[in-house]
Parts: structure tokens; sequence; C-alpha cells
């Protein structure tokens, strides 16, 4: 077993009026988690792979990072603590037991407990999200305002989850109402520009972290960017990153950054 992450996140201060979450990056399992997995489950497929490492310019722009450093089957930074259903289609949960196409990520009889599962809940879900709003609310207090981009990656074909093709790039405001719409207005523009395609507020609206922390009347601005993996990885295991594959996607990561830091 690697060695445990000392802190449930790594966060990368900025001066700039942009956070960028990364949480579903994160490969780092518990003991009982790591023990517990499935074949399936050991192949951490719905990791959103090399996320890290598509928005890597970000440092050259002052911008703040957050990314958890654990798997989201240990727990999910973007659900609720009570684990309200943010669908109402199938998905997952806080503590997922099937991963997105709904197979078992555990071995009979070898789930994390109760007990497991609230130490996760109070030690890597509670400080990922008390750094974050501190984070949100540093920003504001100097720059009147903050951005945040929650950034998400997945397979571009998940039947339990949606019909078809996924498209490459999908725009999620919570229908609207977690950030400025004319913020909206100019990232859909740009992302229909872009050669990608693309949808606002289609099967992936905004997870938790955009709902929760989205809140514009205060000068908080949220919106989360999911990627269909196809353009920057191959979908199977290993998640190979694929460098020539993710050019254009990354100079479209560019150009949506820098409109984020414009406005």
């Amino acid at each position: 077993m690697a060695d445990l992450p000392t802190e449930p996140y790594v966060f990368e201060p900025g001066e700039s009026p942009l956070l960028v979450s990364i949480p579903h990056a994160g490969t780092a399992l518990t003991p009982e988690v790591e023990a517990g997995l499935s074949a399936t489950g050991a192949t951490l497929g719905d990791t959103d792979w090399h996320v890290p490492r598509l928005y890597g310019f970000l440092r050259e722009h002052a911008v703040s990072v957050i990314r958890g450093c654990y798997s989201r089957y240990v727990v999910d930074l973007n659900r609720p603590p009570d684990d309200t259903p943010l669908y109402s289609g199938a998905t997952t949960g806080l503590f997922p037991t099937i991963n997105f196409d709904g197979e078992p990520l555990f071995r009979a009889g070898c789930e994390p407990t109760a007990a497991d599962r609230q130490r996760y809940l109070e030690q890597i879900w509670r400080p990922y999200h008390e750094r974050l709003a501190s984070a949100l609310q540093a920003l504001r207090a100097t720059h009147g305002h903050a951005v945040l981009l929650d950034a998400h990656s997945i397979r571009s074909q998940v039947p339990r989850l949606f019909e078809g093709t996924l498209p490459d790039l999908n725009l999620g405001t919570v229908d609207g109402t977690s950030g400025s719409p004319a913020l909206e207005k100019q990232l859909a523009a740009l992302c229909s520009g872009s050669g990608f395609t693309t949808v606002t507020n289609g099967r992936f609206k905004g997870g938790y972290i955009t709902r929760a922390y989205g809140d514009p009347a205060a000068g908080i601005h949220a919106i989360q960017l999911e990627l269909a993996q196809r353009n920057y990885m191959d979908e199977e295991p290993p998640f190979p990153y694929r460098e020539q594959r993710a050019i254009d996607l990354q100079a479209f990561l560019r150009r949506f950054v820098a409109a984020l830091l414009d406005w």
C-alpha cells in the first residue's frame, strides 16, 4: 500500500480572483477501502484522470487551485454531506458502492463500516470544503468577487448515466443559478466556437460544489466544466494520457481560463 497523504487535499494559493477545484483526480485509498475493493473497483475507473495535468498551466496565471488527494471511492467530495441525490436519474453517492456502470466496487461483506465512513467525512470531506470555502471568502474580500471553476472529466460513453456519446465540453451553471448569466453566455459562446461538441446545463448541470458555493448575489460565481476523456487519454485501463490528442483540448482550456480571468 502506498503511503497515505499527509493532508486530504493540496492547495496552491494564487493572486487572481479565480479558484479551480479538482475534487475527483485523487487516487489515494484508505487501508479499509483498498483491502475491500473488487477487481473492478481496484482499477479506480471513475477517476477524473489527468485533470491536474490538463490544467497544469494555471500556475502561469496566479490561479488558486485545490485538488483532492483521495479517490472518490473513499468519499466523494462533490456530493452533499447528507448524501441527498443531486440528479433524478442514475448516479453514485457520497460513499460509492457501485461504479458508473452499476458494478460493485467492493467484494461482498468488505465495504467500509459506518464508523470508517464517518471518519472519512470528518477527516477528508470536511477539510476540503472548509479550505475551499475559506479560499473563496478570501478572494472575494480581496477582489470584491470570486470565480470558482469546478473541473471534471468522465468517459465519453456511460450508458447507465446518459444515452449515446457525451459532448466534449459540458458546461454547468445549475440552470443559470450558480453564476452570472452574462458569464454563462460568454463561456457557452466560447465552447460553441471551439470546434468541440458542447452543451450547457445538459446531463451535468453542476454537482454539490457548484450548487453549494455559487452565489452570484454575494459575488461568488461557480461554473462546472465536465470534459469527455476521449479528447486527451485512452478510456480503458491503464488510462494513459495522450499528449498529441490533448493539444487542442488544452489550448481550449487556456482560452477558457483566460475568459474567466478577463471577466
